[in-house]
């Protein structure tokens, strides 16, 4: 199992990064041996939010050959010829590659502020995937998006474990993103293997069907009443959820409590978990590259 990082778009009470410490925050993710570095995609949102895409451009240029990846895009909020212009630019600029996560969103204020009905959300997002298939492989309205990389990035969905969003994916995507919030290892583990049925439905490999759980958010510290005060009062308002269902599902708190969590992926079958610091990113980055994945069976970034 690899580990990546999330860009820290996030202001959770402390500021927006600046430009500098965003640089500083890829530079130690690259150092310490991530391999991808992750941006989420909301206009809107309970807390003041970077732009990912302008985030992952602004990135780029510090992650030597690190996988930069969109976790997820929003393809029917972004028209997906402007999110294929988007993509294919990156893809020309870096060295690395970049995988197109995409999915239809979850937040009602992003729909409401670009008038887009939120019950349309799914079947927009299908007839976006499928321009956004073409344009990034060169069929249909390609020439809005040239030049053209090679190779393109891939296109992955993201998912919560739903059947029919499941069978999509084995149908048609490059890869498939679960979510790290919305259950833990557990849950990945039952999802991971539905998805594994309908790729043989399919007639594809799952062996060869790569995923990554995203936004799987990280704080490991030896006080209790600071991983305490990052559930209570930081994360639980932040995602409306409950702090004792986070406790038991993310790699926060205590060195032990953190390395059970992560080997709990590992031994799932997970092949890449992107972690996202909630606070101080640099430092947690070095302690999970020191403190935790030396002790996560298979795990790496070391």
């Amino acid at each position: 199992m690899r580990f990546g990082a999330h860009l820290p778009l996030v202001d959770f009470g402390d500021g927006c990064v600046s430009g500098g410490q965003l640089r500083d925050y890829v530079r130690a993710a690259r150092d310490a041996g991530f391999d991808t570095l992750a941006a989420n995609d909301h206009l809107l949102w309970r807390r003041p939010w970077l732009d990912g895409p302008t985030a992952l451009a602004a990135a780029a240029g510090c992650a030597g050959s690190m996988t930069l990846a969109t976790t997820v895009a929003l393809p029917a909020l972004r028209h997906p010829v402007v999110l294929a212009k988007a993509l294919t630019t990156l893809a020309v600029l870096h060295p690395g590659p970049v995988v197109a996560g995409i999915g239809p969103g979850s937040g009602r204020d992003d729909f409401a502020a670009v008038g887009i009905p939120f019950a349309e959300r799914w079947s927009r997002f299908d007839a976006a995937a499928r321009q956004l298939r073409e344009l990034l492989a060169g069929d249909g309205s390609a020439a809005a998006v040239r030049p053209r990389p090679d190779p393109p990035p891939q296109i992955w969905y993201a998912g919560w474990g739903s059947a029919r969003r499941l069978r999509a994916t084995a149908a048609a995507a490059d890869g498939w993103i679960a979510s790290g919030h919305h259950g833990g290892p557990g849950e990945y583990a039952t999802n991971r293997a539905r998805l594994d049925a309908q790729l043989r439905a399919a007639g594809r490999d799952p062996a060869a069907f790569p995923d990554m759980v995203a936004t799987v958010w990280f704080h490991v510290t030896d006080d209790p009443a600071e991983a305490a005060r990052v559930l209570h009062d930081v994360l639980a308002p932040a995602l409306r959820a409950d702090p004792r269902a986070l406790a038991r599902s993310l790699p926060v708190g205590s060195p032990e409590h953190c390395v059970r969590v992560l080997s709990d992926y590992a031994r799932a079958g997970a092949r890449r978990v992107l972690l996202w610091p909630v606070r101080d990113g640099v430092r947690q980055l070095w302690r999970c590259a020191e403190e935790i994945a030396p002790h996560v069976p298979g795990a790496s970034p070391r």
